[in-house]
């Protein structure tokens, strides 16, 4: 008899440990990253990037999280991106879903009216994969590249501005449809100042930079998270 029990309990402690450790696999959250060098994260390490710097955090703050799937490229124009998602993505739904995407199309020289009308593309596909919907969709505005060391030998001036009219677009089109919208770019601007903000090869954003926009937009991201 004393066997008998001790087995259904050894049983019984063996289904609850399972059935919790499902429960926490379940519970972990889905990141899917959406964007260009500044998501994959040219010239930083992998975890310097600013979406592994957010799971991070996120983790380290009690909430557990899975490997973010980060679709991104150096280069990347919207269009780009838009191929990538219908290649890369099936029916698999995440609970967070960041967008940051256009400064290749500004660079490159491409019409802002087909940003426009792609970037919307992009945003109904990420929200398509929400599993909130629009509620699990945000987007970062498009950094000043034009006051690193590489835009000053450029076009500074020409660059900000047209970056500038790139965010302008991407804003509307988000707050028309109800996502927020997180403005990165008075950060990236510092780098003017301090180049300790700008990667190795003079162009794209340091680690650190990357944890100065976790650093913005954490809270906001942790609200979505938890509701």
């Amino acid at each position: 008899m004393k066997i008998n029990l001790y087995f259904i309990g050894f049983l019984l402690f063996s289904f609850s440990n399972n059935v919790s450790y499902a429960q926490r696999e379940t519970a972990a959250i889905s990141y899917l990253a959406l964007g260009d060098s500044y998501t994959i994260g040219e010239s930083v390490l992998e975890s310097e990037r600013w979406p592994m710097q957010l799971a991070l955090r996120l983790e380290k703050n009690g909430m557990p999280i899975k490997q973010p799937q980060i679709i991104a490229k150096t280069g990347w124009r919207s269009d780009e991106l838009l191929q990538a998602m219908q290649a890369q993505l099936d029916e698999k739904k995440y609970d967070i879903i960041s967008v940051l995407i256009g400064v290749n199309n500004q660079y490159q020289g491409y019409e802002l009216s087909i940003y426009k009308k792609e970037f919307k593309i992009i945003l109904e596909k990420a929200i398509s994969h929400g599993n909130q919907g629009k509620r699990s969709v945000f987007v970062l505005s498009i950094p000043d590249y034009g006051v690193t060391p590489f835009g000053k030998a450029s076009d500074k001036r020409n660059i900000s501005r047209e970056v500038k009219a790139y965010n302008k677009a991407a804003r509307k089109i988000a707050k028309e449809m109800d996502i927020p919208f997180y403005n990165i770019t008075p950060i990236s601007k510092i780098a003017a100042k301090d180049l300790s903000l700008v990667a190795k090869d003079e162009l794209h954003p340091s680690g650190k930079m990357y944890s100065l926009w976790v650093e913005k937009i954490y809270t906001k991201i942790q609200q979505m998270v938890l509701r």
